[in-house]
């Protein structure tokens, strides 16, 4: 067992959508078939989301007849896989460890279902050893993607091997016919489909120069919140819940959680955070981000370019960031900070504290 001082950084990552493209104009059309009987505020939500275009993993007229829960369950597991591979391959491809040196994989996904769960296939597609720890994540949501980098870094510090981690979501599938509910009007304008893979490596695989270094990771749940954010199970299927408190929430509560992620990564309690890498929940979320951290209109580009050219992908999301900032972000030795927020009510993430120093 390799010893707690063992650093662990990311080496690889790569992202992935359907083909299907969907642009804010002609989601609103579609959500107008349903919802025109409603007040016209709920179709505000389309102009103001922040969202542009997406991709999702059915065209928009298989959405607009009515499907059951099998159905979109099916089409859930088809496309995922398709692009969770793809994903995947990517981000291995940038990595550049043999497969066969992987010690775990961990699949964070909560917009269907499947026994064995998705990892147990996409071992086999993509050629990892039989022998490899599954550790598949649901019900994490749009938090899925922060919770799995920080268990990722934990199993590769535990196991000193590689570790794959995927994020991968079909929330446009989840639409269910005859919800008149608000909830369900600002789903359709907000959210898109789509899957993220990591490679997060010890030594010697990981080296400073090869990415960010990730340290301890970082949870916060938020007691007797479970009515914020989840699902409801129907007979169509998984029925969206969440509350228009989420940004008032994260007004809130974001100062404490930066200082929390702060001393669990080992930095000061009055440390800052140069870097934020979040999941971009909507506009309302990352403008409530900007005034509680008392941010400049730059510091969450990289969230509100994701969110602008594919939605929200819950889990995904936040890795989708993760690669624009990676991509976009000078070596420097500034602090960063990776969060995301999902059912529980919780905050999920993990301290990084270079970027390619």
């Amino acid at each position: 067992m390799p010893p707690a001082s063992v650093r662990v950084g990311l080496v690889g990552v790569g992202s992935a959508n359907p083909e299907h493209g969907l642009e804010q104009a002609r989601a609103q059309q579609f959500a107008a078939g349903f919802f025109g009987r409603l007040d016209p505020g709920p179709l505000a939500s389309f102009a103001n989301a922040g969202v542009e275009t997406r991709q999702i993993g059915r065209p928009i007229e298989w959405l607009e007849q009515p499907r059951s829960f099998a159905e979109k369950n099916a089409a859930y597991v088809e496309q995922a896989l398709i692009i969770s591979e793809r994903a995947a391959e990517r981000a291995i491809e940038r990595a550049g460890i043999p497969r066969g040196e992987f010690g775990a994989i961990v699949f964070a996904s909560s917009t269907g279902i499947a026994t064995p769960s998705l990892d147990a296939r996409l071992v086999q597609s993509l050629g990892l050893a039989r022998s490899i720890a599954r550790v598949p994540l649901w019900g994490l949501g749009c938090g899925g993607g922060g919770a799995g980098l920080a268990r990722a870094a934990t199993l590769a510090r535990g196991l000193g091997q590689p570790v794959l981690l995927i994020a991968c979501e079909l929330c446009s599938l989840t639409f269910v016919h005859g919800d008149q509910r608000k909830a369900n009007v600002i789903a359709v304008a907000l959210f898109g489909d789509g899957a993220a893979a990591c490679m997060v490596a010890p030594e010697p695989w990981w080296q400073p120069e090869r990415g960010p270094e990730l340290l301890a990771g970082f949870s916060h749940l938020i007691d007797e919140s479970e009515d914020v954010m989840g699902w409801d199970v129907e007979d169509q299927g998984l029925r969206v819940r969440f509350s228009p408190t989420i940004p008032a929430i994260v007004e809130q509560h974001a100062v404490e959680w930066v200082r929390a992620a702060a001393r669990s990564a080992g930095l000061g309690e009055r440390e800052s955070f140069e870097h934020l890498v979040v999941h971009p929940g909507g506009r309302k979320v990352l403008d409530a981000y900007e005034s509680a951290l008392e941010l400049g209109p730059e510091r969450l580009r990289h969230a509100r370019s994701v969110l602008r050219d594919h939605g929200n992908m819950s889990s995904a999301t936040v890795l989708f960031v993760l690669e624009r900032f990676l991509a976009d972000t000078p070596a420097s030795g500034h602090a960063g900070l990776l969060l995301a927020l999902g059912p529980g009510f919780c905050a999920e993430g993990v301290g990084v504290p270079m970027v390619r120093s």
